[in-house]
Parts: C-alpha cells; sequence; structure tokens
C-alpha cells in the first residue's frame, strides 16, 4: 500500500512527511470503468437521493437505471464502442444521465460548453469527430447552425423542465418565454427527445466490455492560450483521480454528504471533485446550473450542504453577501478552491461565516485534473497550492531545457507524473510530445517547492512579463492590487513597446461603492513591490473577462490592448 520515498536511484518525495495522518502515499486502484462507482453506489445506497434539482429528488437506483436506459438507447441508434457523444449541457440531471450512459455504452463523452457559439460547437465537433450530440432544445439554433460542416448525425435534445417537479414543469414555459429562452423544434430525425428515448429503451445494463483503459473523456482545454485542444482521458485516469480526492478528504463519509453541485460539470474541476467523487461516495448531489450567490445560499443552507467544491470568486461572493450571516451554514464541512489563487482574507471570513474548513488545490485538464491539495487540518501556507496527492511526483525543472531538476527554492517550470496524467491530445502528436515526455506533463506554469515539499505557483510560463529586463509574474501583481481594500479583481498584462521591454498595465473592478484613482492604486503597489513590477497604467472596468470556472482570461485582455495599440501579434 505504501512507497518507500528513498530507494537507490529514486527521486525524493519530501512531501510524503507532510501527509495527515491516514492518508497514504500510494493507493490500490480498482481494475473497473469510472461508471462502476456509480452502479456501486446504487447497489449500496439504493434509496438514498443521489441528485436534487429544484425539489425534484432522484435516489441512486432511479438513476443507475436511466443511465443504463440512456446507454439501450445510444447503442440501438448506432453508437458503437469508442464512438464521441458530445454534451452540451449545465449542470442538470440529464447531464449526470448522459454522462454515464454515455460511458455504459462504450462510448467516450465530449463535453462541450453551453456558452459556446456556432464557430466554436464546430470545430469542437469536427476535431473530435462526435456524431452525436446531447443539449438543450434552446441551443438547437447554435448547433443546427453548423451541423452540415461537422460529422454530427443526430442531435438529442431535451428542456430544463423535463426533470422539474410537476408544478414547476407546468410553469417553467411561461418563465422561459419571458426570458426569451423558450425553444419549440420537432423531434423529427436526425433530431431525438430525450425522455422519450428514455421511455422506449430497455430496461437493464447494457452489454459490457468497457476496458479501464478505454477513453473515456476528450476533455478540451479552455483555449486560453490558443486552439483548444482534447486532452484525452482514460476511464483508469479518472477513476484514479477520483480516490486520490477522496483520500485526502479522509473525513468524507460514504452515504451521508449532501455536495453542492454548482461547479460546471462540463469543465473537468467538476466533473471530477463534484459529480464524480460525490456519486463515487454514495452522496447527495444538489445540482444549479448557474451560480447565483442568494440562489447558492439558500441551497447551502436549505439542504444542509457538507461539501462545497468551488472557486475563489464564489466564496468571495458568498462572504461579503449582505445577508450571508443570517443563513445558518454551520454544516459545511469541506471546500476545496481551485481554477486561481485564494486569498487569505477570503479564506479567513469564509472559515469563520461556516465554520467549515476552506483549502486550496491545484490541478489542470490534462491531469484529470487534481495534482495538489493543501492539508484539511495540518498547516498551510500563504498563496501555496499544496502538497502532492498520492501516487503524484513534482518536480520544478529550468526553462531552457525542462531536463534539469531545480533544488528546493529555486523557481522553474512546474512538471507532474502520475496515474490521473492524460494519455496525450486528440490527434496532436506534436503538442502531445512538447508537453509530455517520459511521463512527466509539463505544466507551463511558474513554480518552485520549499524544503519540506510544499509548493507555490508564481504564474503561466506564457504570461510573464518582461520589464526593463527583469521577470514580473503577473500573478504577483494581480494579488498585490487585490489587496488593497477598495478592489474586487484585478489582473495585469505586459504590453510591447521599445527596447525597454513590455509595458504593464492593470485592468481593476473595484468593490460595489467604492471609488479610486489610478494614482491611489498605483501608489499601493509601489508600496509591496519593486519599481520595475509597478503597472504604468491603470484602467477601470465594470467586469473582466472570465472563464465559467473563474479563470481571468488574460489573453483576452492582451488581445485588445494589442488591436488597440495596431501592435503585430
Amino acid at each position: 500500500m505504501s512507497m518507500p520515498d528513498k530507494v537507490p536511484g529514486a527521486m525524493e518525495r519530501p512531501w510524503h512527511a507532510q501527509y495527515e495522518a491516514g492518508i497514504p502515499p500510494a493507493l490500490s486502484y480498482p481494475d473497473v470503468p469510472l461508471h462502476r462507482f456509480l452502479i456501486d453506489a446504487a447497489r449500496r445506497f439504493p434509496g438514498r437521493t443521489a441528485l436534487e434539482f429544484y425539489g425534484r429528488r432522484i435516489p441512486y437506483r432511479e438513476l443507475d437505471e436511466l443511465t443504463d436506459r440512456f446507454a439501450q438507447a445510444l447503442i440501438r441508434m448506432g453508437v458503437q464502442k469508442g464512438n464521441r457523444v458530445a454534451i452540451m449541457l449545465p449542470n442538470c440531471p440529464q447531464a449526470v444521465i448522459g454522462y454515464f450512459g454515455a460511458l455504459k455504452a462504450g462510448a467516450c463523452v465530449v463535453q462541450t460548453n453551453p456558452l459556446y457559439v456556432g464557430p466554436e460547437i464546430a470545430h469542437q465537433m469536427h476535431d473530435s469527430g462526435a456524431e452525436t450530440i446531447l443539449a438543450l432544445d434552446q441551443f438547437h439554433p447554435r448547433i443546427k447552425e453548423v451541423m452540415d460542416r461537422t460529422p454530427l448525425k443526430r442531435i438529442i435534445l431535451t428542456n430544463v423542465r423535463d426533470y422539474l417537479p410537476w408544478l414547476k414543469r407546468l410553469l417553467y414555459p411561461i418563465k422561459a418565454r419571458r426570458q426569451g429562452q423558450w425553444v419549440e423544434v420537432e423531434r423529427v430525425p436526425p433530431i431525438y427527445d430525450f425522455p422519450a428515448l428514455l421511455a422506449e429503451a430497455p430496461a437493464g445494463p447494457p452489454p459490457g466490455g468497457v476496458s479501464p483503459d478505454d477513453v473515456a473523456l476528450l476533455q478540451y482545454t479552455g483555449g486560453t492560450t490558443g486552439v483548444p485542444k482534447g486532452a484525452v482521458l482514460t476511464h483508469r485516469n479518472l477513476v484514479a483521480n477520483t480516490l486520490q480526492c477522496r483520500w485526502w478528504l479522509q473525513g468524507l463519509r460514504e452515504g451521508e454528504e449532501v455536495f453542492l453541485g454548482v461547479l460546471p460539470f462540463f469543465h473537468v474541476y467538476g466533473m471530477t471533485t463534484t459529480q464524480n467523487l460525490a456519486l463515487h461516495l454514495g452522496a447527495t448531489l444538489v445540482l444549479l446550473p448557474r451560480f447565483q450567490v442568494d440562489e447558492v445560499l439558500k441551497a447551502l443552507a436549505a439542504h444542509r450542504v457538507t461539501a462545497f467544491p468551488g472557486i475563489p470568486a464564489m466564496y468571495q461572493a458568498v462572504t461579503t453577501h449582505r445577508r450571508a450571516a443570517t443563513f445558518d451554514l454551520a454544516s459545511i464541512r469541506y471546500c476545496i478552491s481551485g481554477a486561481g489563487p485564494l486569498f487569505a482574507e477570503v479564506q479567513e471570513r469564509f472559515e469563520k461565516l461556516t465554520g467549515g474548513r476552506l483549502i486550496e488545490g491545484y490541478g489542470l485538464t490534462e491531469a484529470s485534473p487534481v495534482t495538489h491539495c493543501n492539508p484539511i487540518v495540518g498547516q498551510r501556507r500563504a498563496r501555496c497550492i499544496g502538497l502532492p496527492v498520492p501516487d503524484t511526483d513534482a518536480r520544478v525543472v529550468d526553462f531552457e531545457t525542462g531536463r534539469r531538476v531545480l533544488p528546493a527554492g529555486e523557481e522553474g517550470e512546474l512538471q507532474v507524473k502520475g496515474p490521473q496524467v492524460m494519455r496525450g491530445y486528440w490527434n496532436q502528436r506534436a503538442e502531445t510530445e512538447s508537453v509530455l515526455k517520459d511521463g512527466w506533463l509539463s505544466t507551463g506554469d511558474l513554480a518552485r517547492m520549499d524544503k519540506e515539499g510544499f509548493f507555490y505557483i508564481l504564474d503561466r510560463k506564457k504570461d510573464m512579463i518582461k520589464s526593463c529586463g527583469m521577470n514580473v509574474y503577473p500573478r504577483e501583481v494581480d494579488e498585490c492590487l487585490g489587496r488593497h481594500p477598495k478592489v474586487k479583481d484585478a489582473c495585469v498584462v505586459g504590453i510591447p513597446q521599445d527596447l525597454r521591454g513590455e509595458k504593464i498595465k492593470a485592468f481593476v473592478v473595484l468593490k460595489d461603492g467604492e471609488q479610486a484613482t489610478a494614482a491611489e492604486l498605483l501608489e499601493h503597489c509601489r508600496c509591496h513591490l519593486a519599481q520595475f513590477k509597478v503597472p504604468k497604467q491603470v484602467e477601470f472596468r465594470k467586469e473582466l473577462p472570465k472563464t465559467l470556472v473563474g479563470k481571468v482570461l488574460r489573453r483576452v485582455l492582451l488581445d485588445e490592448e494589442l488591436k488597440r495599440a495596431a501592435v503585430p501579434h
């Protein structure tokens, strides 16, 4: 079960000495496909609520049966083992049924962002080769627009009201029409109705034959640094990462936890830390299609939520809500924050408000995604992503060769290795070879490790700014601005100029009701940063462009500046 830290010729793993009691450095993984987690949970907790969606409750026995029916329906439609099935849905029961049903059919899921427009949908369908897509009917116009330019052969449509309680199901069309979200689409092949397919499909498990080494998921990267690529994740990758998370959060109780599912499941972070982990545990998963702080606070209190994976912006919104203290949030036990740096003041306020533990972790799409996490009850350090999780090796290497391992304290590129690391990029051999060498995945993140094995992310390698011949990590400047009491959000970019290198420009969002000047913020930076790191310009904005999981799209801001200045890319 355990792995020796030192054997002849082996790398040193100082982080193992920092593990909390009960967390082994290595795990045993079952030789099963991912959907076995759901099958086993349905056997252990058949009557327990698996999904809760605005009052509609689906127990584990029913969820298992619905996923069987969807698998059978796909097979009857001609979906064969290894075929790609796209899912373009927010967090709703159909997203979970579609995901595990496709896996049971032996298909490979392609998660598609519901906000994608025609060209983005076309690229993903064409690149993945998906012939089937499951989507909300209100997304149909965008899919129809590009269908002829893709391999798509069939569209399976569902409506939000399909899994609402009966009264809300009756009222939903009125609300949807008022909001301009009601779309009437005739279900005639190649367009199919999701509930009808399930009703017509035979009951019982589909034929087996799915191997742990089969591809379960093509998870496309966010595209913040270029054209999105599909990370090839196998059942074995996803099973491993689910269990790594399970062991790290060792206080989680099978059949007792309640997870808030507001992180989007079409993103790998929400998929693993919320959907897959919750269903593996036999937990109840409370589904919310989008983050609205009032709705989140009500759900946390009403459902006695115990686990709330999220992003820093979510926890900040909860703690700064004017009525947060009026909600009973004492049920919250564990919260994992990812997708960006967690400021200490947000962490402290949230823990004081709820009494639960909020810890920062780290991961990336190519690693299913979790590779590092801070201890739950052990020591934690400011601006630190924590320790590598079980069976995960990590190292910091030089920028030039990517081969020379740097000693503790030195800054370089973070590389990781473990059973959760992807097989490669879909049909991208050169891209795969550029980031995967001898099992080591180059993350593109600048990092350092201290002597005890704690890791610190400094910034993205591609985002590093050259100012006056010196390296400037944007994240450091972002955080400095973020510590100003009037600042809600901040992001800096490096704009190419003359021989002096890049000019640092800051984009700042102020807290509601606050006023500040550029001079005031720049003086704050001068008090905390070396002169070459201080921005030369500040632009105030109402909001910053972000991905759905809260990452600021730094590249979008830079592109705006380059176009404005007519500087060639």
